[in-house]
């Protein structure tokens, strides 16, 4: 396990944090989003999936769970908000294995996940900060601790 620290100042700097994210995505990889509401969760997750699909227009989650993505060339990307989500035997049901077999997740409030932890996943924990930028940790787990550098 690795971590690093970034402090995002503006939107700006969420998108090309965004775009870094994005660039280093491979099939088998969980992205979990933790940090309290307002924090930027769902901020971040748009920009992975504006800077990977092209949709600049995507909706949270919030209600229906789950929002799937697919790029031009077939890779898949699953957007999961378990905010709402009251039961950890509901998990099977949002297809997050059947995601993790051809794509990547984005997962937002993973506390809701149970025991269920990827071995290739990237943790980022979102705090806002005085300035209105947010403080972010990011840690590393399996194959991402080698292409955390390229977060930085």
């Amino acid at each position: 396990m690795r971590e690093h620290r970034l402090h995002l100042a503006s939107p700006d700097d969420a998108a090309s944090l965004g775009a870094r994210i994005a660039a280093q995505l491979e099939a088998g990889d969980a992205v979990l989003l933790e940090g309290d509401l307002g924090a930027g969760k769902t901020t971040l997750a748009r920009a992975v999936i504006a800077a990977l699909t092209g949709e600049t227009d995507a909706p949270s989650p919030t209600y229906t769970l789950v929002q799937s993505y697919e790029t031009d060339t077939g890779f898949g990307l699953l957007h999961a908000d378990l905010y709402r989500l009251e039961d950890t035997g509901e998990l099977g049901e949002l297809g997050l294995d059947e995601a993790l077999d051809h794509g990547a997740a984005l997962i937002e409030w993973p506390d809701r996940l149970g025991a269920w932890r990827p071995a290739d996943r990237l943790d980022i924990h979102l705090e806002e900060t005085r300035d209105g930028g947010r403080d972010v940790r990011l840690t590393a787990h399996g194959s991402w601790e080698t292409r955390l550098d390229a977060l930085a």
